[in-house]
């Protein structure tokens, strides 16, 4: 399988590569900055995420999208990112994965309360959860696109270990047996190629927790 990944020298874009690479895909790296790539067995595509043309991409089977900014005055742009890998996907049969946010979460069954509108929920990560959010609410009407969007535990762990296992659900936050909402980068990387390989989330958000 031929896969693209955008923002591939990110923490979890890197984890994302390695991932695929193990299992014997075909990748290319997609960043502004190609000095960043260090890994031979990857190919490389160096432009801007909103430069980007479907002739750029047409050639993969699957796009995954691991674009993220922390910058407050930067966050609007995980909207307007995910809008143009959108648009130019539309009504093509290239996946889109999208590496989401666990703010927009539901975290009660009726599905009325988001885990950022919580009292719990850190005001730093306000302004990040609520964009992301933003982001997921467009993509979900997009009909004319093959897209997933997979949102990680509460804890999202970047120094977590791989353990090979994880648990998925729907919309809702998930709790491991000792009540933790947590997953790796790592595992949440083998959720995301597991998918990529065996879609059963079209046009759907689905969540992942490890033990």
């Amino acid at each position: 399988m031929k896969i693209a990944i955008i923002g591939a020298n990110g923490k979890a874009g890197s984890l994302l590569v390695k991932e695929a690479l193990d299992r014997g895909h075909e990748v290319t790296a997609v960043v502004r900055d190609s000095s960043k790539i260090a890994d031979t067995q990857v190919k490389i595509l160096e432009k801007d995420l909103f430069d980007l043309t479907y002739d750029d991409l047409k050639e993969n089977d699957v796009i995954i999208d691991a674009f993220a900014v922390w910058a407050e005055d930067h966050l609007y742009q995980h909207k307007t990112s995910l809008a143009h890998l959108s648009d130019i996907l539309a009504e093509k049969p290239v996946r889109l994965l999208v590496v989401g946010g666990a703010g927009s979460l539901y975290v009660d069954p009726e599905h009325k309360l988001r885990l950022m509108d919580t009292p719990d929920f850190p005001d730093m990560f306000k302004p990040l959860a609520s964009n992301m959010g933003e982001a997921f609410d467009t993509l979900r009407t997009r009909k004319d696109v093959n897209w997933t969007y997979l949102s990680p535990s509460a804890d999202f762990s970047a120094e977590g270990g791989r353990t090979g296992k994880y648990k998925a659900g729907g919309e809702e936050l998930m709790t491991n047996s000792k009540g933790l909402s947590t997953i790796s980068y790592a595992d949440y990387a083998i959720a995301m190629l597991d998918e990529a390989e065996l879609p059963k989330h079209l046009q759907e958000r689905f969540t992942v927790v490890s033990e």
